[in-house]
This record gives structure tokens, C-alpha cells and sequence, in this order.
């Protein structure tokens, strides 16, 4: 058996280069050819084998950095109903959205930037750092006594956790194929809303300790800031750089990893960053509506993320109990997004369920502002629920969705690294609509939020009609039906330029 090419002295993409052709067997497995007349090949049996490695060794470490990635950027709507404003002196001012709006800037401007240097030196290596620093950030807070203090450390802890969903979706599209990915980011991302729900369990339980020797809600950050850092460690160690460099791979097994994500995504596996390339992908114009529909998923997102504590305590419960009301609809939005995620990789279709995700948003919100809800709480309270199952569906689908019509290693993670924080920076709308004089209703900000829920469905459609217009338009000039999961990798290399794209809609 040959052995794997070194990794050090030559580029696995340089070997793949003289692959010529790409054919299936009368079982159906994939061939492949290289120019030299050796043949590899990718069966079903052993690809399950492969992503149940993945699925034990990888995912996991992932779920759980982004659990508490999550932690660290919502831990503040849980202080704020314990008194963070009045031990900071700051009531009865709008100090606490500004300390909401500045967490975003530094993430929206460093974000490509750290996105690039994931891309030149692993995602395994720049996810572990960005994780160890906002875990620092988040336990420094307990020696904050001043909104100047607290200010400083949010600019910190925005630039430290700008690219880390980009770079994790980049990162996972290196080992999973384009069919197998929202599943496994669901996976992923419901860990967000598992976050939020044990972040309102957690701050139950600290929110009971009296007569401590600091505020009873700092405890919260020392005890998600430390489990960050502890978590960043663990993850530096075990996290592969690639899966040819996997420890937990066989020498056939780092071979398959590598050629079936280079017949399925990518036209050259590992290849070298290179910005020339990366921008081309702002030359299509679905581009653009993408950032377009990020932006309007990136409202009702972050007023959920920010704000459900403060949506919830409508309801007229005690401190601890609304901290506590929070728990389950974070726990069905976790589900509802695996739903939603796995529905869409067995129809392969993405655009329906990224709608219908923007359609319970849009409801949820359109509920709780037109009823009176100390006279109707359980709507009222479904209404919550409604909220948190349409804004982590079409995140998780929006960004498989584009990755999926991409295979440039460049041009995605490029996108990524500004879709992504484009929907996050929307948290400076959803932090200065949700203002004080509003309170306890919020109607202004509940109107606003489902109106872009409204906008992300009317865009989700009209590019998901588009592609499936476009693809029968490319049947009927060639005379004939191709799927996107037929066109070969060079053609989706080319994009939409070349007359045999077909769009994975």
C-alpha cells in the first residue's frame, strides 16, 4: 500500500492535482484515478466508519468550545437582573446598552482579520487562543467595580470571539461533506441554546449565594470564565489541524478524509490563503443578498440572545425565576434546530427551512407585542418559545447553505468571515432598540425585530426561487438534468461563470 504523502514536504493538494478522472463502480462507490494510473477507493462503509470518528473526536470538543463561547457573550442579561446595574452605578442611565453595542464593533472589525490568520495557521490552533482570551476577559470581571472597567473588558472580549463561529464552520467544511454539514453544525450550534438554558440554571443557583465576599453575580463570570479557560487547554491539545495530520486516523483513513472532501467541496484541500482569490467571490451578486439575509437574521438573533431575560421578566416573576422561565424555550430551540437542520439534509434542501425558521421568529414576536400578556401568560410564554425556534435554524442553515455553493477554500472562509459577523454586529441595533423608556413592554423593539423577520423570509424565498429558476434555465440550454450533487469539483470551483453549475439550493 502507498504510503500517504509527507505531509511537511509536500502539499497534500499537490498530490490531488494529478488526479484525471473521478468515476463510480457497479456498487456505487467513487474511484479515483490519479495521472499515474493509481485508483483510490471512497466506499459508503467505510466513509460512515470515518465520520463516526469524526463525530466522537471532533464534534464534541467543538459543542463544547461553542457552549461556552455562548456563556461568556450572554452572561451579562443574567447579571443585569441580579443588580449588575446598581452595584456599577449605573442606573437609571443607557450605560448598559452601551456596554451591549461595544462588545460589537471589535467583533465586526477584527473578524475577517482573525478568519485569515485560521485560515494560515489552523483553526485548531487560533480557535483554542481566541477561546483562552475571552475566557480571561470574562473572569476579569470580577474585579470590576466601574462601567469604564467593564467597557474595557467588552471591547476585549468582542475581538477575541469575532471569528470563532466563521472559523468553526470553516473547520468542520474540511472534514464533512456538503450533504453531512448542517447536521453537524446544528449539532453545534444547539450547544448555544443549551448555553442559554444553562446559563439561566447556573444563574438560578449563584443568584441564591448571600453575603459572599463579591457580588453574587460575579460569581457567574468566575465560574464561565474558568471553565473557558480550562476548556481552550483541552482543546489545543486534542484539536487535529487536518484530518490527514489526525492521530486518530489510519493511514487509509487520512487518505479517504482527504479525497472525499476533494470530490465533494474542494477543488484543492489545504490550499494556501490567498486575499486575490478570497475577494472573488464578492463579484456574485448572491453574495450580497446573503449579507442581506444575514443582517436581517442577525436582529431577532441577538434580541434573543440579549434580551430574553428581559422579555421573559414581562411575566411579573421574581429575579430568580424569570433566570429560571428561560430554560426550556432555549431547550426546544435546540431542538427545533436539530429538526430543522436534519429535515434539511435529507430533502438536501435549504432555502423552505430557513424560511420557516424566519417565519416562527416573525410570529413569536408579533404575538407577545399585540397581546396583553399578564392576561394570556401561557401565549405569552409560548410566544418565547416561538422566539428561540426561528433564530438558531436559519443561522446554522444561512451559513451551510452559501458554504455548500462554494468550494474555494478561500472564498468560503472569506464570506464566513463576513456573513457571520455581520449578523452578530446587528447586536447593535437589537441593544439600542430594546431601551428603558420602553420597559417592561418593549413594543418598539418586538415590532422592529419581527420586521426583519418579515424581510429575511421575503429574501430567503427570492434567492431560493432564483436558483432553482437558474437551474432549470442551465437544464434546458445543455438539454439535459444535472444535480448539484453530480457537478464535478471544478465546475463549482468555477462558480456560477460556468455553464455546468448547478446551485444546491
Amino acid at each position: 500500500m502507498d504510503k500517504l504523502p509527507d505531509i511537511e514536504a509536500k502539499s497534500p493538494s499537490d498530490e490531488l492535482q494529478r488526479t484525471t478522472s473521478i468515476s463510480s463502480d457497479a456498487q456505487g462507490n467513487t474511484i479515483i484515478t490519479k495521472g499515474d494510473g493509481e485508483t483510490f477507493t471512497i466506499s459508503d462503509k467505510a466513509e460512515r466508519a470515518l465520520v463516526w470518528k469524526f463525530d466522537i473526536r471532533i464534534l464534541p470538543l467543538l459543542a463544547m468550545m461553542y457552549l461556552f463561547n455562548a456563556l461568556d457573550k450572554s452572561n451579562l442579561g443574567n447579571a443585569k437582573t441580579a443588580g449588575l446595574e446598581k452595584d456599577l452605578g449605573m442606573e437609571g442611565t443607557n450605560e448598559y446598552n452601551i456596554l451591549l453595542s461595544i462588545f460589537f464593533i471589535p467583533y465586526v472589525l477584527t473578524a475577517p482579520f482573525l478568519g485569515i490568520l485560521g485560515k494560515m495557521y489552523g483553526p485548531s490552533r487560533v480557535l483554542p487562543c481566541m477561546m483562552f482570551t475571552f475566557g480571561t476577559m470574562t473572569l476579569l470581571t470580577v474585579a470590576v467595580y466601574n462601567f469604564g472597567g467593564l467597557v474595557t473588558l467588552r471591547w476585549f472580549l468582542g475581538m477575541a470571539e469575532s471569528a470563532f463561529f466563521p472559523l468553526v464552520i470553516y473547520y468542520q467544511t474540511t472534514f464533512y461533506r456538503r450533504g453531512e454539514l448542517a447536521r453537524r453544525l446544528a449539532v453545534f450550534y444547539a450547544a448555544s441554546n443549551i448555553a442559554y438554558a444553562f446559563g439561566g440554571l447556573l444563574a438560578y443557583g449563584v443568584f441564591h449565594i448571600h453575603g459572599g465576599a463579591i457580588a453574587n453575580w460575579k460569581y457567574l463570570f468566575v465560574i464561565e470564565g474558568a471553565l473557558s479557560m480550562t476548556m481552550a487547554v483541552i482543546a489545543f491539545i486534542f484539536l487535529p489541524r487536518s484530518a490527514a495530520t489526525a492521530k486518530f486516523l489510519t493511514e487509509d483513513e487520512k487518505k479517504l478524509a482527504f479525497y472525499r472532501i476533494q470530490v465533494d467541496s474542494s477543488a484543492i484541500v489545504e490550499e494556501k490563503f490567498q486575499l486575490r482569490e478570497a475577494v472573488q467571490i464578492m463579484k456574485h451578486w448572491t453574495s450580497w443578498l446573503i449579507l442581506a439575509i444575514e443582517i436581517c437574521l442577525g436582529i431577532p438573533l441577538q434580541s434573543v440572545s440579549l434580551f430574553l431575560p428581559q422579555i421573559v421578566a414581562r411575566l411579573g416573576y421574581s429575579t430568580v425565576k424569570t433566570n429560571l422561565y428561560t430554560v426550556a424555550p432555549n431547550i426546544t430551540g435546540a431542538v427545533m434546530l436539530l429538526v430543522l437542520a436534519f429535515a434539511s439534509d435529507y430533502t438536501r434542501w435549504r432555502f423552505p427551512f430557513i424560511a420557516l425558521g424566519f417565519s416562527f421568529t416573525f410570529c413569536g414576536f408579533i404575538i407577545y407585542a399585540s397581546i396583553d400578556v399578564q392576561a394570556e401568560l401561557q401565549v405569552a410564554y409560548f410566544a418565547c418559545f416561538m422566539m428561540t425556534w426561528g433564530t438558531s435554524a436559519p443561522s446554522v442553515l444561512l451559513d451551510t447553505w452559501y458554504n455548500n455553493n462554494i468550494a474555494d477554500e478561500n472564498r468560503r472562509v472569506f464570506l464566513t468571515s463576513i456573513g457571520v459577523p455581520i449578523a452578530n454586529v446587528m447586536g447593535l441595533v437589537s441593544s439600542n432598540i430594546f431601551r428603558d423608556q420602553d420597559a417592561p413592554e418593549y413594543i418598539p423593539a418586538l415590532a422592529t425585530t419581527a420586521a426583519f423577520g418579515a424581510m429575511g423570509i421575503v429574501l430567503t424565498l427570492v434567492l431560493g426561487a432564483y436558483m432553482i429558476f437558474d437551474n432549470k434555465r442551465r437544464d434546458r440550454q445543455q438539454g439535459r438534468k444535472v444535480r448539484a450533487r453530480d457537478v464535478p469539483t471544478e465546475l463549482l470551483q468555477d462558480g456560477p461563470a460556468s455553464a455546468d453549475f448547478r446551485w444546491m439550493y
